[in-house]
């Protein structure tokens, strides 16, 4: 057997290896090492590349900056941060027929300003906005559907350890990437918020109401939400204004959430400990996923299957707009099964090389930015779809009384609005490039 062949072959072990339910991370890993050694027939060649592979990937600098966003993610919630956006956002949406759930969005945007993790954003916003919005009569399945569609924010609003990642794997600048998600970023939240406004229209016992709030208490609310914009003004504004490397930025923030936490009273020694061990666990998990995936793409660079691929598809004389389709389809369906940590590590390898041999008409580096963007959405569009959405089951976990099944139809509100953003930026790449 060809290495192309293994290469080919080893695609239905990984996919089944994963739906027997093994650690992406360590199903990566065992066809990595697997295929290199069936490629080399020799042991001494997997292993050499088995050490060189894990010091190269656990001695990257650039990869610090994944433990300093966990780390300023766990500051913030301990900071009060979460409860402060929330409060702020009610104040002036909560009068409005939905405007509570238009709040939860609004938190979720800001919060995910300085969280950068998409099961994070989801699990605390929804212990700050669940209660408020039972509170005042919003449906069960209404309520868990917002907060599982406003946590994907998280991941999309700068600073993102995704984008990161997708940097790296791609060699895109950092600090451009996080600059090309924000108009998508607030995309999503104002649609996310005309979704909610015509949902609490179809489905007028949705959404209660609640009285206004007098202006002073507005203007109070809003004030307390300045050390907010404080970390995101420091760490997005540092990072282009070339204060700092986005690595430096990411330290910054974390002790810069660090001390407001501390400020605030609510960072005890104790909690210290925990959000440190909290944030190792997270970064060994990742790193492992990332050794996994480094493997693997290494024994699929020696397997050539990306350069064949890529060679396949450009010989058939596809259309260029049908490829890009198809993978953001595929991204779709699989979002559902996989964390997006996992999908970026495993199909960028080889769907890049696949892509940038098109012609859409735009710089090599503005391509390399759009596809990034567009990808991360519609990973994230797979955490909120049926039936195996991931932030579902995280929000249902938090709100045993509402039935799985009233979840799943209140939310594809919200995946037709994804859908909807997704073909906007898809046939206006100028959205997602404009600030650059």
């Amino acid at each position: 057997m060809s290495n192309l062949e293994i290469g080919f072959w080893s695609f239905p072990v990984l996919l089944g290896m994963i739906f027997l339910r093994a650690p992406i991370g360590l199903a990566m890993f065992l066809c990595g090492i697997g295929g290199l050694w069936l490629a080399t027939g020799s042991d001494s060649m997997f292993l050499a590349k088995l050490k060189s592979e894990s010091y190269s990937t656990f001695s990257s600098y650039s990869l610090s900056i994944i433990p300093m966003f966990l780390l300023m993610g766990q500051f913030a919630t301990l900071s009060g941060m979460s409860q402060a956006l929330f409060r702020a956002a009610e104040s002036f949406l909560g009068h409005r027929r939905g405007g509570v759930a238009m709040a939860a969005v609004g938190a979720c945007a800001g919060f995910g300003a300085i969280c950068g993790s998409s099961l994070a954003t989801a699990a605390t916003m929804s212990r700050v906005a669940l209660p408020e919005m039972r509170r005042y009569g919003y449906s069960g399945g209404f309520s868990t559907a917002t907060l599982a569609a406003g946590g994907t924010l998280g991941i999309l609003i700068p600073p993102s350890v995704i984008l990161v990642i997708y940097a790296i794997l791609t060699e895109q600048n950092i600090a451009k990437l996080f600059l090309a998600a924000f108009i998508p970023g607030l995309l999503a939240a104002l649609g996310y918020m005309i979704t909610i406004s015509l949902y609490v229209r179809r489905h007028p016992d949705a959404a209660g109401t609640r009285p206004p709030v007098p202006m002073a208490e507005r203007m109070r609310a809003l004030a307390d939400v300045w050390p907010v914009l404080l970390v995101f003004g420091l760490v997005v504004g540092g990072i282009y204004l070339g204060w700092f490397t986005p690595t430096e930025g990411a330290a910054v923030g974390a002790a810069g959430t660090g001390l407001l936490a501390l400020a605030s009273g609510n960072l005890t020694w104790a909690l210290f400990k925990q959000s440190v061990i909290s944030t190792a666990i997270a970064t060994a998990m990742i790193f492992f996923i990332i050794l996994g995936a480094a493997l693997y793409n290494s024994f699929l660079a020696l397997s050539q299957v990306p350069q064949e691929l890529s060679a396949w598809v450009v010989g058939q004389g596809f259309s260029p707009w049908l490829v890009l389709t198809l993978i953001l389809a595929f991204y779709l369906v699989f979002g559902c099964l996989m964390d997006s940590l996992s999908m970026i590590l495993l199909t960028i390898p080889i769907f890049f090389p696949v892509v940038t041999q098109l012609d859409f008409g735009l710089s090599a580096e503005g391509f390399a930015i759009w596809f990034g963007i567009l990808v991360l959405i519609v990973v994230e569009v797979g955490l909120i779809t049926p039936p195996v959405g991931m932030n579902l089951f995280i929000i249902n976990a938090m709100d045993r009384d509402t039935p799985m099944l009233a979840t799943y139809r209140a939310v594809m509100w919200f995946v037709g609005s994804d859908i909807a953003r997704v073909v906007l930026l898809v046939l206006f790449p100028s959205i997602t490039l404009f600030l650059l």
